[in-house]
């Protein structure tokens, strides 16, 4: 069995490891060094991906991936720097950020984020996401482990576009198994299969109530569970809510009928702007969530008070 970390001859002379740092949705990452041609080094991100060239040749996924990064140039998108091909892998390397949001959180032990710095930290995945969303591009796999950040907020970049694809009008018919289940939207709990860049604005809606409560506000271990969590915040949808809701595959009229919380007694301290922006991104109704650019106009117009504990 060859080495996991076995990068050839090849990539050798183009990059080194020095540490594995995590698993993305189709591949392992490696933290390395880039060598120029100059002599200097650079470190880089480095997502190993094993492929078959023999019998499937380079995976749909990996080409989506490498294809959709090549169109996207934004300040807070991750970028693609190199692609190399070698002993049946392919390595992606990508500019290196220090740690993920994710991690960033858990660092911050008790202490709550500065209002500011959620801001800060919302604007720039939406504005990512807005730009994604112009390009007819959807991530479908958002959640705080995708989202890059370092110097305490001055950089923020959305990772890991493994999952993601472009996107036609009209919408055609995708797969359900995206988005990590603490952050997929209740229209892919529910069955749909003809789904659009609404899922996205689930998933910042999700991750913008973790900025606030310092942890996952969804937390089922499976499906059916985690649309009983969504239902327990939101209340049970039903036609008047969510006009469609009773024709998804998976609806059953035998779900245990729950009524919504008030956010303002879950999410103390969020404003009523706040308030807002979090309905309108959880909205059920797909037709009904607030757009990427319309969240992204909503936080420059307005700021968010919350309460430093």
């Amino acid at each position: 069995m060859e080495p996991e970390d076995d990068f050839g001859q090849h990539g050798k002379e183009i990059f080194e490891k020095i540490e594995k740092i995590g698993s993305g949705t189709y591949g392992v990452v490696f933290k390395g060094f880039k060598k120029n041609q100059n002599g200097t080094k650079d470190i880089v991100a480095i997502k190993k991906m094993k492929i078959d060239l023999e019998n499937e040749g380079i995976p749909s996924t990996a080409l989506r991936e490498i294809t959709i990064l090549r169109e996207l140039e934004h300040p807070n998108i991750v970028r693609l720097l190199d692609v190399v091909l070698n002993n049946s892998k392919l390595y992606l390397l990508f500019e290196y950020i220090e740690c993920d949001l994710r991690k960033y959180l858990i660092g911050l032990k008790e202490k709550s984020l500065d209002e500011n710095l959620v801001k800060n930290f919302l604007y720039k995945i939406l504005d990512a996401v807005a730009y994604c969303h112009s390009k007819k591009i959807i991530h479908r796999d958002l959640k705080p482990q995708n989202i890059l950040v370092e110097k305490n907020g001055e950089v923020v970049k959305v990772a890991d576009f493994g999952l993601a694809r472009a996107f036609s009008i009209p919408i055609r018919p995708y797969t359900k198994e995206v988005l990590t289940l603490w952050y997929r939207a209740p229209e892919l709990l529910l069955g749909i299969n003809e789904y659009s860049t609404p899922v996205d604005i689930w998933s910042i809606g999700c991750i913008f109530a973790e900025l606030i409560l310092k942890q996952p506000l969804f937390k089922g271990e499976y499906e059916i569970e985690q649309l009983f969590k969504i239902f327990h915040v939101l209340g049970t949808p039903n036609k008047e809510v969510w006009p469609e809701v009773e024709t998804l595959p998976n609806y059953s009229p035998e779900f245990p009928k729950f009524k919504p919380i008030r956010f303002e007694d879950y999410f103390i301290g969020l404003d009523k702007n706040g308030i807002d922006l979090l309905k309108q991104m959880l909205a059920y109704d797909p037709n009904q969530r607030i757009t990427a650019k319309q969240a992204l106009s909503h936080v420059s117009s307005y700021f968010y008070f919350i309460i430093i504990l």
